[in-house]
């Protein structure tokens, strides 16, 4: 008898139906999104929107020619300008200090690294009076570093100057950890096929490395411009509050307070965090553009 085969019948699966989106839900998996978003929204509100919006509406007991005057104010009007323009600058100082430093333990072996990298968070670790104290006994006309720089006509502890060493002091670390997990995830073999295209170590650097760096770099530069604003336990003691000359913004405001002039220290703290959300929103815009051209 002659054998005959059939085919089996080919069953296609059928393709799931898209999940719908319920409201402005994402579908998930994961249950709890009630619980999750109204925990987010009480955690928002109680801690992040009500205290700005007490701080919004405080400054106005005393009328808009009132908040004007204080802001216009000759000593607030330099202790915001030295807060933020000192800031800035140990920000941009700590880009290039931070590189380095995540470049160098990331990159290197050699005796006494881990140390190094437990080193780098002492400024997260120290109470901000501790290093202040620290700071000023260190730079100070008679400390080791300070009694040098006065040999030479440099004035550190007391001065501006003073205050950008502590700045630089707290904002580094927050440079190098933005770095580092970053430069420890880098495709190496990038670098290498640009090695073997004929590119040199600063080619390399400059056009492979940098630009998959510069969205975590200007991450890192943003959060120490942040703490270096508001700083004030670790600037106070190295400053010498000198009005008009080395008298900073978080000073000035608790001056104020201690004056129980409340609403015209609402209007600096006003004036501090609209200026400081000005300047977040165009890192973050310039992060952003990044990114996006490195993705192309």
């Amino acid at each position: 008898m002659e054998a005959r085969y059939y085919a089996a019948p080919v069953i296609r699966p059928t393709p799931a139906a898209p999940a719908r989106r319920r409201g402005f839900v994402q579908p998930s998996i994961l249950p709890g999104f009630g619980l999750s978003f109204g925990f987010v929204l009480i955690y928002l509100g109680l801690i992040v929107i009500i205290p700005l919006a007490a701080l919004a509406l405080r400054p106005w007991e005393i009328g808009l020619d009132g908040v004007i005057r204080t802001l216009t104010d000759p000593r607030v009007a330099a202790a915001l300008r030295l807060s933020f323009s000192l800031s800035l600058f140990a920000a941009l100082v700590n880009a290039p200090l931070g590189l380095l430093i995540a470049w160098t333990l990331t990159r290197y072996e050699f005796p006494g690294r881990r140390l190094l990298d437990a080193l780098v968070d002492l400024p997260f670790a120290l109470p901000t009076a501790v290093a202040g104290i620290a700071l000023t006994t260190l730079y100070a006309p008679t400390g080791l570093l300070g009694a040098l720089a006065e040999k030479v006509g440099i004035k550190t502890a007391y001065s501006p100057l003073g205050i950008f060493i502590a700045l630089v002091f707290i904002g580094l670390p927050f440079v190098v950890r933005s770095i580092q997990p970053v430069l420890q995830d880098f495709d190496r073999e990038v670098e290498e096929a640009a090695r073997t295209l004929g590119a040199s170590d600063l080619q390399r650097i400059v056009r492979v490395v940098l630009p998959g760096l510069l969205p975590a770099l200007i991450s890192g530069v943003t959060l120490a411009f942040a703490r270096a604003v508001g700083e004030y336990g670790s600037v106070i003691f190295i400053a010498g509050n000198m009005p008009l000359k080395t008298e900073i913004a978080p000073l000035l405001i608790v001056i104020k307070l201690e004056q129980y002039d409340y609403a015209g220290a609402a209007a600096i703290g006003l004036a501090m965090v609209l200026i400081s959300f000005g300047a977040l929103i165009l890192i973050n815009a310039a992060q952003i553009f990044l990114a996006g051209r490195g993705r192309r």
